[in-house]
Formats: structure tokens, C-alpha cells, sequence
């Protein structure tokens, strides 16, 4: 196998083996602590524009499950690995990470030290980072260094989302399998518009487990095409970069925030909303909250989050690097969850509209499980209205 050496934006390099296509990409730096779920990483648009590090030291080891990707294709920039296993086994098992890799065009790097290099994103924060493969050790120059720092995730939202709007038969057809066993759900369907701005296939596959037709639709439509289509639930998807960049999809959101307070002022039927990931800081961000960029953000599947009404801690999925700050919520919005490591916010509900959000995923393929159930809640948010005025 080639060389190949990742450049951090302090200096720092590290040398490997190389993994994946052979060449050169630059990308914000991060670390996932998944134990499993690497194929759902490798597919999850939200890691748009990252180098992503797999903090387990075994990656590759039941192989490659195209049943288990989260998107039409690989988004992340690059992959970091401490040992890539080459010969799988798994009785689901289609083929190797490495010849996925290569198929999808991805650059990577195996054999380096990755809990140093985690322990320095922790200790400095998440940098930009430069994988170099096929050649000889790169020389760190100050040229090479202002590429790398230069760098930054844009157009992350608009690169992932859906280009048409897709109904339930077209997401079967897109990836999304049919599902038909139902959790939680009346005998008459319910339509759901799913904003996609990176949407994992697994929220649709949720939605449709509890007799939901979901109509899946690109972030650019607005709040007037959205009503249009007569939901009976607003579905706000996880995705990619910094929330603050995406200003038409807030306005958007603000003025569907009004519909709904004038649907309520009217005694009429508003909608009910939930968002996820980027969709909670969106949601956020329209109801005039603030978002910050966390130090090194959190990514994995074992991050506690802690129920403020019931005082229960359950374990998530995470994969983020901004937050909406606690310091500013108004008074309709109701802090509902918080990370139970720094405290950072991980949920909100809504007091004036039928609204709330989470940071974390609770529709994560690869587990855990444990919110699931929020799910339900929405369902049972959009029955209750439909049994309203």
C-alpha cells in the first residue's frame, strides 16, 4: 500500500498507509466515537465537507450493507482510520470499506495514531486537515498551510438536499425501503412534508413506520409551496455546516412560525412541527435564538442527554459541531433537553405553537434507540390536531 499523510492546519503530520482513492482533499477535522454504524457515518450527509476520524480501532469489519446507507451516496470528504480491516465477514456482506472507498471517489488514511490525534482536536478543537496520498511526504510550507486554514464547509445544504419533491413511492424507489408494521397511528393517513436539508434515509422509514405518507422536499421550497401541499406535520431534517449561513430556509421557517400563531389566533388548525439536528438549531434560529460553534463538537453513538421534565438520562446519537445557546432562549421556548457532559442545549418545546426539536438523532439506524419513542410524540402532536378544530 502507498503512503499517505494527514496535514493539520497547526503543522502537525501524521503518516499512514493510504485507504480509499488515491490524491489529495481538504476538510474540517473531526472525531466520531461509534463503536458500529460506520457504513451510516460514511453515508450521513451531515458529515458533509469533514475528514472524518473513527476513534474505535477496527473499522471495516462486517464489511460493506448497501440496506444500511443513510443517503444516495458518501459525503464526507475524507476518512481517517487507525486499522481498516480487508477481509470482512458478515452474512449480509456485499464487499470491502476499501473498494467502497475507492468506488465513491473518497481519500483516506489508515495506521496513524487516531487517539492522538483526538486527543489534540479535544484539547485544541476541531481544525481544518489535509489527507495527501501517492506521493512522497508533503513539505509543510506556509503556502500549504494558508490552503488548509482557507478552508470551509459551504453550500453543504444545497449539495445534500433532494433536487424534487419525492412521495412515499418515489422514496422506496430513491433507497427509502417500504415498510409496513406500524408503531403508532390512527386508521386514516397523515401527511408529513419532510424538509430535507441532509436527511438520513431512516427518518422517512420512521415516519412511514406509523402510517405516515411522507412527501420528501428539497430545502430551496418555501413556506408558501409548503402549506401548499396541506400537511398535516412538518418534518425539519438533520444536515450538514453552520446553521447561521442558511438565512432563505430561516425566513421560511419564520413565516410558517407565523402561519401558525395566526392559526391559533384564529381557532384554527396549526401544524405541528419537529425538527432535527439542523433542523432543531433552524427551527431555533427562526424563533430568535443564537448558535455557536461547540470546541469539537459531538459525533458518535454514546453521548447521555438528560430529560428536563423527568429527570431520566438517556443515551443518543450525535453528530454536530454547533448548538443553539442556552443563554438565549425567549420565554416560548422551553429548554427539554440538555447534554448531560457540558450542559449544552439538546432539546426544545415550544409553548406558543405545536413545535419542538432535539439535537441528537432518534432515528439512528445504528442505534441507540433509546428516543425513539419521539417519534410517537410527533404522531401523537399531529392526531390530536387533526381531532381539533
Amino acid at each position: 500500500m502507498s503512503k499517505a499523510f494527514l496535514v493539520l492546519a497547526d503543522g502537525t503530520v501524521f503518516e499512514g498507509t493510504s485507504i480509499g482513492a488515491e490524491g489529495s482533499t481538504i476538510g474540517e477535522t473531526v472525531f466520531t466515537t461509534g463503536i458500529t454504524g460506520y457504513l451510516e457515518t460514511l453515508t450521513d450527509p451531515s458529515y458533509f465537507g469533514q475528514l472524518v476520524t473513527q476513534t474505535f480501532p477496527l473499522i471495516g469489519n462486517y464489511g460493506v450493507i448497501p440496506e444500511d446507507f443513510e443517503s444516495r451516496k458518501c459525503f464526507v470528504k475524507g476518512y481517517i482510520v487507525r486499522e481498516l480491516c480487508s477481509l470482512p465477514s458478515n452474512f449480509r456482506c456485499q464487499s470491502d470499506l476499501d473498494s467502497f472507498l475507492k468506488s465513491q471517489n473518497i481519500v483516506g488514511i489508515a495506521g496513524i495514531d487516531t487517539r492522538a490525534l483526538t486527543k489534540k482536536l479535544r484539547e485544541s478543537g476541531v481544525m481544518n486537515g489535509m489527507i495527501i496520498s501517492g506521493t512522497e511526504k508533503p513539505e509543510v510550507t506556509d503556502s500549504l498551510l494558508d490552503k488548509i486554514k482557507a478552508y470551509r464547509v459551504e453550500q453543504s445544504v444545497e449539495t445534500v438536499s433532494t433536487t424534487q419533491a419525492l412521495s412515499n413511492k418515489q422514496n422506496v424507489v430513491a433507497g427509502y425501503p417500504e415498510i409496513n408494521h406500524h408503531i403508532f397511528h390512527s386508521d386514516k393517513k397523515i401527511k408529513i412534508v419532510l424538509w430535507d436539508f441532509g436527511a438520513k434515509y431512516n427518518i422517512p422509514r420512521e415516519l412511514e413506520k406509523r402510517n405516515a405518507d411522507v412527501v420528501t422536499i428539497p430545502y430551496s421550497y418555501t413556506a408558501d409551496e409548503i402549506l401548499k401541499l396541506n400537511p398535516d406535520g412538518i418534518m425539519l431534517s438533520n444536515g450538514p455546516g453552520d446553521p447561521a449561513d442558511n438565512t432563505g430556509i430561516i425566513s421560511e421557517l419564520t413565516k410558517l412560525v407565523k402561519y401558525n400563531q395566526d392559526q391559533i389566533a384564529a381557532g384554527k388548525k396549526p401544524v405541528p412541527i419537529f425538527g432535527i439536528c439542523l433542523g432543531h438549531q433552524l427551527l431555533a434560529l427562526s424563533r430568535g435564538c443564537k448558535t455557536s460553534k461547540l470546541k469539537y463538537g459531538h459525533r458518535g453513538g454514546n453521548h447521555p442527554v438528560k430529560e428536563v421534565e423527568t429527570g431520566r438520562v438517556f443515551i443518543s446519537s450525535q453528530n454536530h459541531g454547533y448548538a443553539v445557546e442556552c443563554d438565549s432562549l425567549p420565554s416560548y421556548a422551553k429548554l427539554s433537553f440538555y447534554n448531560s457532559n457540558d450542559k449544552t442545549c439538546e432539546g426544545l418545546t415550544y409553548t406558543d405553537i405545536p413545535a419542538f426539536s432535539v439535537q441528537f438523532h432518534p432515528e439512528a439506524c445504528g442505534g441507540p434507540h433509546d428516543t425513539n419513542f419521539l417519534f410517537d410524540k410527533f404522531i401523537s402532536n399531529i392526531l390530536s390536531n387533526k381531532g381539533g378544530n
